[in-house]
């Protein structure tokens, strides 16, 4: 399945796991992109030197190609823009604004460019930035979220722009991947099949409450304040949405969840913690290798296409 994608970014397969903060880290980038795929390193919060010595400890387990995601909301994202150009990465994924003050440094320094858009102006927007190619993100993925789903957001910015779509949110099997592909998508970017994979160091109580999560354990907050993020319903989630229905400021809602993705993700707290997750968390079965699950997926996919 060679696509502009799997080209550009020097990889087997169009499988890009997400940058997730707190999950995607050099273990488990460096698995994917073993196994084929393109793994990314999730700079979320962390500071530059913190996000180097992600990259230098992946580059210990690999010599596939991976990259760095930069949420550009975060008060280090200008020292981390400066460490991947450093450190030599050759791809960057952006989410949470326009990368547009980064563009020319990266370019400079030979780098490729893709950022996460929620809407078909955005994505537009990059393209005319110099982007070159994005992650058309619907609603169903895990944290932090836009309105528009998958299935209209993915063709709509495939018919909108020239440069290559990534697909991103509800994807977890085969099916996800070939139906991408039919809505124009050149790639598909995964968070949470990859969550649960035995490279991750999530927690085990978290990604035990993926497997045993239903269609239905998906919950929403956030949304009056328009942050809106995705995980799976427990005291947390019920907490916020009570105070967020008696109109509570988003000051006092964000304290509620200070440090919960972290409480989550390390210390197995799946109660009081945030564990984001998307939609398809009810998908999610088993825990496999990373290799095992690109392995999985591309057989169904590539079948259902040959078809």
């Amino acid at each position: 399945m060679n696509t502009r994608i799997t080209e550009m970014l020097g990889i087997e397969y169009p499988i890009i796991q997400g940058g997730m903060a707190w999950v995607a880290e050099h273990n488990l980038a460096a698995a994917v992109s073993e196994a084929g795929g393109f793994g990314l390193i999730g700079g979320a919060n962390a500071p530059g030197e913190v996000v180097r010595e992600e990259i230098r400890k992946a580059r210990e387990l690999t010599e596939k190609p991976f990259g760095v995601n930069i949420m550009l909301m975060s008060p280090h994202a200008d020292d981390v823009a400066r460490v991947v150009v450093e450190e030599g990465i050759k791809v960057v994924t952006t989410g949470a604004g326009n990368p547009g003050k980064y563009m020319k440094m990266w370019k400079d320094a030979g780098m490729i460019v893709i950022p996460v858009v929620a809407s078909v102006a955005l994505a537009k927007l990059m393209e005319r930035g110099g982007a070159d190619a994005v992650v058309a993100e619907g609603t169903e993925s895990g944290g932090h979220i836009g309105e528009a789903t998958t299935m209209t957001l993915v063709p709509q910015v495939a018919d909108a722009v020239s440069i290559p779509v990534i697909a991103a949110g509800g994807i977890a099997d085969g099916r996800g991947i070939a139906a991408a592909f039919m809505l124009g998508a050149e790639a598909v970017q995964m968070g949470t099949r990859f969550v649960v994979a035995k490279e991750s160091i999530v927690h085990e109580n978290y990604k035990d409450r993926i497997i045993r999560a239903k269609d239905i354990d998906s919950a929403v907050t956030g949304r009056s304040h328009g942050h809106p993020v995705r995980c799976l319903r427990n005291q947390m989630t019920r907490e916020y949405n009570r105070l967020e229905s008696e109109g509570k400021s988003f000051e006092e809602l964000e304290y509620l969840t200070l440090g919960a993705l972290r409480k989550a993700v390390m210390e197995g707290d799946v109660t009081n913690g945030t564990v984001m997750a998307g939609q398809i968390a009810g998908m999610v079965k088993k825990k496999q290798t990373c290799k095992e699950m690109i392995d999985e997926m591309m057989e169904q996919a590539e079948s259902l296409l040959s078809h």
